[in-house]
């Protein structure tokens, strides 16, 4: 039996947390030749040369692709995205897979979406049909979603989405975040072997501070100042940790801007990286989380964990009731912290469940990629006849 090559394409820390089950399970499947490339932020010693992680699971690196400048701003991005397709054309020309397997939102994921289409690679992508609209990212999913064969959405609501835009519904499978099989397929870690990794005191719950340049805005870090500021308050009621921020326009004013807190606050830490399990474990630790990570969305419902959401950054995308949204100003976020934090508010949050996924995406994923009919069926997308209404 001829084996169905399946490349994959990893960014950064975030994605492949949510890729690292989809791709054990290729791996292990008699009939898949597992190519995986690693790109952007996985290659920069700033973002924690996280290659290091896909090399200490043991999955094939069939290429690295150097493509993250050093630099903070927009135009740093998008020079970015043109340095990836240049080596992402070599590698895939040469490569070849039957089906090439992206994931979300990050910008530079229009790099290889863009060699695939133009070498007739069929796209697969995980995590379309959600909404961000405060950041690029909503523009860069709703692209590759057009521009992929396959998709795996995580929500019901995502899916019809994704076939309201004219995607053909037997290419469109609620498949469920596969960040949330980490749940059910990992061991989590207990407290005790959390601060050891960590290197931080859970005695005390934290927060835990996720926050990203807000990619829409003039000034990328403008919501930022609001959030620091309402810290400043917080810091004397419980430790702050923070999540690295993405490798963004902004991304290094945000670390130096924390680093400058924890140097008035040293009870507290900022995590460069944390592997996927560490991170998941670290959750179950902590009091509440605030900033606007999808994170926060997506994850934290898996243990009803109060949520502090804020800005303009997630806004439009779906959410279980753990999660409380307060607008870019002081008073609003400390609002929100003291609901969070309030016995009612968690009391209400029992029996709760998380609308991304039951922790089974992965097979869901596997079970299409490695069956879906390839050739011209697959290639070749056909416009959906446009209703009536469409027509006024």
């Amino acid at each position: 039996m001829t084996r169905r090559r399946i490349a994959v394409v990893t960014s950064s820390r975030a994605d492949y947390g949510h890729l690292y089950w989809p791709l054990r399970l290729l791996e292990e499947h008699p009939g898949v030749d597992l190519q995986v490339i690693a790109m952007a932020s996985h290659l920069s010693p700033e973002f924690g040369m996280t290659v290091r992680e896909i090399e200490k699971d043991g999955f094939p690196l069939a290429a690295r692709i150097e493509s993250l400048l050093s630099s903070d701003s927009d135009v740093g991005m998008a020079k970015s995205i043109g340095t990836a397709v240049l080596s992402l054309a070599d590698v895939l020309g040469a490569m070849r897979p039957d089906i090439l397997l992206l994931i979300a939102d990050r910008y530079e994921m229009l790099a290889p979406a863009a060699v695939a289409l133009s070498l007739r690679i069929p796209i697969a992508h995980i995590e379309g049909g959600e909404i961000s609209e405060g950041a690029i990212d909503d523009a860069v999913r709703n692209t590759l979603t057009k521009m992929a064969h396959v998709h795996f959405t995580s929500t019901e609501t995502a899916r019809a989405r994704v076939i309201a835009m004219g995607e053909e519904a037997w290419r469109v499978h609620r498949a469920g975040a596969p960040s949330l099989d980490h749940l059910r397929r990992s061991q989590l870690l207990d407290r005790g072997e959390v601060e050891a990794r960590c290197g931080q005191d859970l005695s005390t719950p934290p927060l835990l501070v996720a926050c990203h340049p807000v990619t829409l805005e003039q000034d990328t870090t403008a919501e930022a100042a609001a959030l620091f500021a309402a810290l400043e308050e917080l810091a004397a009621t419980a430790p702050i940790v923070f999540c690295f921020p993405n490798a963004d326009a902004g991304s290094r004013a945000l670390i130096e801007r924390t680093r400058d807190f924890l140097g008035l606050h040293p009870n507290g830490r900022m995590f460069v990286n944390l592997d996927a399990v560490t991170y998941w474990s670290l959750l179950r630790c902590v009091e509440v989380m605030l900033g606007n990570s999808s994170s926060g969305i997506m994850e934290t419902a898996s243990f009803a964990l109060p949520t502090v959401n804020v800005g303009t950054r997630q806004r439009g995308r779906e959410r279980a009731r753990n999660v409380l949204d307060a607008e870019a100003n002081p008073a609003s976020i400390l609002a929100r912290v003291r609901e969070a934090r309030s016995p009612e508010f968690r009391a209400s949050l029992a029996g709760m469940s998380n609308p991304y996924g039951d922790g089974r995406a992965a097979e869901r994923i596997v079970a299409v990629l490695t069956s879906v009919e390839l050739g011209p069926a697959l290639l070749i997308k056909r416009a959906v006849p446009l209703s009536p209404e469409n027509h006024s």
